[in-house]
């Protein structure tokens, strides 16, 4: 099977000081020869950037702009943008500025060189700049990719890693019920519980604290580990 085009999800709420510099980091990035296209959904943005978004132009990569009427989370918002994507290959890209899209060829060329079905960039496996990593944050994301890897024979070091990338015939043949972030541990539960190969890739990462916008809680780390628990058992 021959790849031959990315495409590049990104959900986006309330992102406004990091949207137009990501989007242009994104439109510039190399993508291991394949062509790229990006689809972006404003998951109920109330701070400015979905009129950004209305407004948006000047990028040479083909995009399309989908809307949520509210707030719905980040697995609802890539279920969206999973129905228009037509890649060979899916990869999804956070709207902030904590990821690199510079890594992308590094990301992509296990895939490309059919060695793996889904490649996660992990930020603890060293090798790349690692910025504001809090210790909570840290030690929570350790806690639940070990109970990731205890229940589903993985070997992961970041489940909770944004840079995730799919063979398109995997991701999509995998039904996503999550409307928030316990989209990673549940895409996660299903590439291993289905056998897919998985190879993990250091990427670099420039943490932000909650006063810059990050949105992650404990609370999430809960609904982590009852999402990994819960797909233990049904499917």
């Amino acid at each position: 099977m021959t790849l031959r085009r990315l495409t590049i999800l990104m959900p986006v709420f309330n992102e406004v000081r990091t949207i137009r510099e990501i989007l242009e980091q994104v439109d510039t990035a190399d993508a291991a020869g394949l062509v790229k296209d990006l689809i972006i959904v404003d998951d109920g943005s109330t701070d400015g950037t979905r009129e950004r978004l209305q407004q948006l132009d000047g990028l040479k990569t083909p995009f399309r702009v989908l809307f949520h009427a509210q707030n719905m989370g980040k697995g609802a918002a890539l279920r969206t943008a999973l129905t228009y994507a037509s890649g060979d290959i899916i990869l999804i890209q956070d709207a902030d500025l904590e990821y690199d899209p510079s890594e992308y060829p590094e990301l992509l060329g296990p895939i490309l060189m059919g060695r793996a079905d889904v490649v996660y960039g992990s930020r603890i496996r060293g090798g790349k700049p690692v910025r504001d990593f809090s210790m909570v944050y840290l030690w929570g994301n350790k806690f639940v990719t070990f109970v990731a890897n205890l229940l589903y024979g993985g070997a992961l070091t970041d489940m909770e890693t944004c840079y995730k990338v799919f063979r398109a015939d995997v991701i999509k043949n995998i039904q996503i019920r999550a409307n928030r972030f316990e989209f990673e541990p549940e895409i996660t539960a299903k590439v291993l519980k289905r056998g897919h190969k998985i190879v993990e890739l250091p990427i670099s990462y420039y943490g932000r604290d909650r006063a810059e916008g990050k949105k992650l809680s404990w609370r999430d780390g809960i609904g982590a580990l009852w999402t990994l628990l819960k797909y233990r058992v049904v499917d």
